[in-house]
């Protein structure tokens, strides 16, 4: 298994398809007052650290780390591609996303999600990493569909 992380590449044609792909499917599957998916713009927010996941040249997905102070990050748009569906491409992206922070000197972590079945395995992987429900953090407004995790670092 040769796994590569490279930074940057929102303008990589794959990428933004993925990226696509993933806004639509979180606009499909949440209200608007509970979906924050990012456009592929927003990731170009100087906050954002963009990272996407390959095997061999091919993209098998992507993650986000948004800085939101010093010592606190908000994971954002996680995504496996649909052909590296059930290989770990999830849980690798999530450990780099962590060490990532940890490089970065963060002590907490957090993140939001959905709270459908559409969401089921996005939460499996939060809770088994150490995650753990909490109240709302930023501007994000509580809601029946949002689930919001942390956990320190």
């Amino acid at each position: 298994m040769e796994w590569q992380f490279f930074e940057g590449e929102l303008d990589r044609d794959d990428v933004r398809d993925l990226l696509s792909q993933h806004f639509l499917e979180m606009r499909s599957g949440s209200p608007p007052e509970a979906c924050h998916v990012l456009p592929i713009d927003g990731l170009q927010d100087p906050s954002i650290r963009f990272f996407t996941l390959r095997e061999n040249g091919v993209l098998l997905g992507c993650g986000a780390l948004k800085s939101l102070a010093s010592d606190h990050g908000e994971v954002k748009s996680m995504r496996t591609g649909n052909t590296a569906l059930g290989r770990g491409v999830g849980q690798a992206m999530l450990g780099h996303l962590l060490q990532t922070a940890r490089q970065q000197g963060m002590s907490r972590i957090s993140l939001e999600t959905g709270s459908t079945e559409q969401f089921a395995a996005a939460n499996r992987l939060y809770e088994k990493n150490g995650f753990e429900r909490s109240g709302g953090f930023c501007d994000y407004p509580d809601t029946p569909w949002t689930h919001f995790y942390t956990r320190t670092i």
